[in-house]
């Protein structure tokens, strides 16, 4: 979830489809430098959704967001829906502080900043005991760096009284959480999602629950829908979050038809049968197990999980089918299970392990079981969700690396350093000046132009797009185009720099440790 390193990608342009020409196989690694050559299997081999999908129901989308920079989602609609409500919702991502902030990590800062200008609780960190564990860097080193991350998020509008900024390593909040998280976390997923083996230290999986724990730690207060900006490299973090978050709480919320349980599949097609046996009898009688089994044989496409439906089915006999809502003890202490009993009112079925309600629908059920279980002393946490930016491209083609300085640009580097560098970047130019005349720049694959579009430009999409049309059409060359940027690029940084100043003063009143005092 910490992100430390600059990212690259070999076409950048901001398609809405987040489509791109390259390899075949995709890797998420948290601590690698990874590249995503193709975003469209993102969608198909991790279920990550296409943020073109929620866009609309964004109110005044960030410029990232409408340019295709933020390509993709995790369960973002939870999060829009609060912002158009004026409900409560937070937004929360860490940095790795290995080096020195950088333009990937302004991405990240202006995502949050834009979060909390549209009311919600957001939280910074700095990821010390990742990078200790997972980088093996010192504590010096990484008191060194810790600052110059919070001083640019407060130069570039981070309101430190509307949100929360900490460390790791000094908050004991986020380490009791968790330690309660690590309950329900196995090596086996570690193995599975990460690659851990037995030569991963313990401390680097103990960095692993304390990320989980740093994703979930805006809904200690309260539960609350809380969306984690970051590359997609840090999206096995987020699901296994998802995973621990479902896992911590007292109840399972699930529909059923009869005394036995059904998997989803099993349930879809009981569905089926009972809706249209109902509907033949206008629910004069009661539609019976044995019945459904008899309409499934006949109607539904033969696959395993009708076969399984069947079999369930004909166990149950005559017990009629009768639509409920069932509450699951999944953790609840006996007085939780108990209050939930209590809290269920009309019909309802108490039986040892679950009770069914017949009065509740599914969304009024879940909003009960969370109710329940925060005023017995559980977290009744929202699944988190997630967004995720396009990586950069390096200055110098490729792969932006930390490693190498001129493929990418530091929020510190002197306004003359930053300039040099985009005078020397790479381009999407032809050969020469006639034929980008006559043939038209390539800005999908110039590292230049994606500096207008995530940067440059602003929030100014008619800047944006009158230089990408300007560059394919042959109107603007390379050289008047990188003058421009070089310019803008000195112009902000300088800028910048002279916030950051203003801001350490506003940094050393806050309540953040920037010494961790370790050795």
């Amino acid at each position: 979830m910490a992100d430390d390193e600059p990212h690259a990608e070999d076409a950048g342009a901001p398609a809405a489809d987040g489509g791109a020409k390259g390899a075949d196989d995709v890797a998420l690694d948290p601590w690698g430098s990874s590249t995503v050559d193709d975003y469209r299997k993102l969608f198909e081999e991790f279920g990550i959704e296409e943020f073109d999908d929620v866009l609309g129901e964004v109110p005044i989308p960030h410029y990232l967001m409408r340019r295709g920079v933020i390509f993709g989602h995790r369960d973002y609609r939870p999060v829009a829906e609060a912002m158009r409500e004026g409900e409560e919702f937070a937004a929360l991502s860490g940095f790795m502080p290995t080096g020195d902030p950088h333009i990937g990590h302004k991405l990240v800062f202006d995502e949050l900043i834009w979060h909390q200008e549209r009311g919600g609780d957001v939280y910074g960190l700095i990821a010390d005991l990742e990078a200790h564990s997972a980088r093996g860097m010192t504590w010096d080193e990484i008191d060194e760096h810790a600052e110059s991350y919070l001083l640019s998020l407060l130069a570039l509008g981070f309101d430190p009284e509307e949100g929360e900024l900490y460390r790791q390593s000094e908050n004991q909040e986020l380490q009791d959480l968790a330690f309660e998280l690590g309950s329900k976390a196995r090596f086996s997923e570690f193995e599975a999602i990460y690659g851990f083996d037995g030569e991963t230290s313990v401390s680097h999986m103990q960095s692993v629950v304390t990320q989980m724990a740093d994703i979930l730690y805006p809904q200690l207060d309260e539960p609350k829908p809380t969306v984690i900006p970051v590359g997609p490299d840090q999206d096995p973090h987020v699901r296994l979050a998802r995973d621990l978050a479902t896992r911590m709480r007292f109840f399972k919320v699930t529909e059923a038809y009869a005394s036995f349980e059904l998997d989803d599949a099993e349930r879809e097609l009981v569905a089926h049968a009972y809706e249209a046996l109902a509907d033949e009898d206008d629910g004069e009688t009661d539609v019976r197990c044995a019945e459904a089994a008899d309409w499934l044989e006949e109607e539904a496409p033969e696959s395993t999980a009708l076969w399984d439906a069947v079999e369930t089915l004909r166990a149950g006999g005559k017990e009629p089918l009768r639509p409920r809502v069932r509450f699951f003890d999944r953790n609840a202490t006996d007085e939780a299970f108990e209050a939930l009993i209590e809290a269920v009112e009309g019909e309802k079925r108490v039986y040892e392990g679950h009770v069914d309600s017949f009065d509740l629908d599914r969304e009024a059920a879940e909003e009960l079981a969370r109710e329940v279980e925060v005023e017995n002393g559980g977290y009744g946490f929202v699944p988190p969700s997630s967004i995720y930016h396009r990586f950069m491209t390096g200055l110098t083609g490729g792969k932006m690396s930390s490693s190498e300085p001129a493929s990418h640009i530091s929020l510190l580097d002197d306004p003359e350093d930053g300039y040099d560098k985009v005078k020397a970047a790479t381009t999407g130019g032809r050969e020469t000046a006639e034929e980008q005349r006559e043939l038209g720049g390539k800005a999908d694959e110039c590292p230049v132009y994606e500096l207008y579009a995530y940067l440059l430009s602003g929030d100014d999409d008619e800047f944006a797009a009158e230089v990408y049309e300007e560059c394919v059409t042959g109107e603007r060359l390379c050289g008047s185009c990188k003058e421009q940027a070089a310019e803008l690029m000195a112009e902000f940084l300088e800028e910048h720099q002279e916030k950051r100043e203003e801001a350490r003063e506003l940094l050393e009143d806050l309540d953040v440790e920037l010494e961790s005092g370790r050795a």
